[in-house]
């Protein structure tokens, strides 16, 4: 019997036969994605099944490698062009790994093919003679984070994470988690206001009551969830990283939880979320923290958000930003607010007025058929804080 979507908490067992990575019968209570929890159990096997994906491979001399622009764990990535039309492109090379890892990154980029603000796969190819495969990307001019987010004003802040969680809620109704979301798998091209969300080789499909692999996002960025061992995690877990990725945007702090191993992450999160809390969320799922952490976590109580206001980030760190961020770092992956309940937060009013006047004007346009001017907030924000384009970033993708 299938667990009810919206409960968000059920002690109904999932079956075992649905889903992937090692589905086992809980002795707790699973844990229920409270949306979009059915949408690959309402889609044909084919759409999630990715063992059985055939994969159509393209000719690698349709494509040249101009330089090397970043490497990471499984994938090293290049600037590249298009041979026949001379468009720019990415090529990330991939590394030796299992089969399925491959097929289920290009599955999962095939199923969100045109989706909002996600990065366009092109083409998959791959050398006649190393057997070598590589992923044909669309180029974004990218500037590197560490450059962009200090000079990010407080209306491009709401703007760019209002487009990240565009990209976000595009995903999770297709069912599928990013598992890696952190400023280096979100490119920017800022004088053209584009942000993507790249790297999708820890992406995995979403199956109510499957238990998931921990070993997943960057340190800095790993959920709660991940740091106690909880397997049936769900979309949830990409909403703690963006708070991450926030809370370091909008104080001025990077990273904001500065773990030096994954014992010592939970520490730093306990240390600004509490320890009392920690123990209503371990006492709920029913988790029995590893005996390392007796040892290292001590007590600590709440600290307030404005605790970690300065003059200098003050005008970033104001109360709408604050009650957004408290709305996503919570250690219950289930009080987190979702995609599409963030983008409706006070915190982005101005943008989604400026995108409703884009939109007017967009309409109006083509009505006359002409092209839009574009006049509205956003437009007028764009044009004041422009800064050129810069090359793909070195820092790119480890995942």
């Amino acid at each position: 019997m299938a667990a009810n979507p919206q409960s968000g908490y059920s002690y109904q067992v999932p079956n075992p036969g649905v889903g992937v990575a090692n589905p086992t019968v809980l002795n707790r209570p699973v844990s229920i994605a409270r949306e979009y929890s059915t949408v690959n159990q309402d889609m044909p096997p084919n759409y999630w099944d990715y063992d059985n994906l055939t994969i159509e491979w393209g000719s690698p001399d349709d494509y040249e490698i101009i330089r090397k622009v970043g490497r990471g764990k499984y994938s090293e990535v290049f600037e590249g062009i298009n041979v026949a039309n001379g468009e720019k492109c990415v090529i990330k090379v991939l590394k030796p790994v299992k089969k399925k890892k491959i097929k289920r990154e290009i599955k999962i980029l095939q199923n969100l093919s045109g989706g909002t603000n996600v990065i366009q796969l092109l083409d998959v190819v791959r050398d006649p003679q190393s057997k070598t495969p590589a992923l044909i990307f669309e180029y974004v001019d990218n500037t590197d984070f560490k450059i962009l987010y200090p000079n990010l004003d407080d209306y491009d802040i709401r703007y760019y994470v209002y487009e990240l969680l565009k990209a976000l809620d595009f995903c999770h109704s297709k069912g599928i988690m990013h598992r890696d979301v952190k400023p280096h798998n979100v490119m920017i091209d800022h004088a053209n206001r584009k942000l993507r969300l790249i790297d999708w080789g820890l992406a995995e499909f979403y199956h109510p009551g499957t238990q998931y692999n921990v070993r997943v996002a960057s340190r800095y960025f790993k959920g709660p969830e991940l740091l106690v061992d909880l397997q049936d995690y769900d979309y949830s877990l990409d909403m703690w990283s963006l708070g991450c990725m926030f809370a370091s945007m909008i104080f001025r702090k990077e990273p904001f939880f500065h773990g030096s191993d994954n014992y010592d992450q939970l520490v730093r999160i306990a240390r600004v979320l509490g320890t009392d809390e920690l123990d209503e969320y371990l006492a709920k799922y029913e988790i029995e923290l590893d005996e390392h952490f007796e040892s290292i976590l001590g007590r600590y109580p709440r600290k307030p958000w404005e605790r970690f206001v300065t003059p200098e980030n003050a005008h970033l760190a104001n109360p709408e930003a604050i009650d957004f961020l408290d709305r996503l770092l919570r250690y219950d992956h289930q009080e987190r607010l979702t995609p599409r309940e963030a983008m409706s937060h006070p915190y982005f009013e101005a943008v989604r007025v400026a995108e409703a006047q884009r939109n007017g004007q967009s309409a109006a346009a083509s009505s006359n058929g002409v092209g839009a001017s574009g006049s509205g907030v956003g437009q007028q924000q764009q044009q004041q804080h422009e800064d050129g384009g810069v090359p793909m970033s070195e820092d790119t993708p480890e995942a």
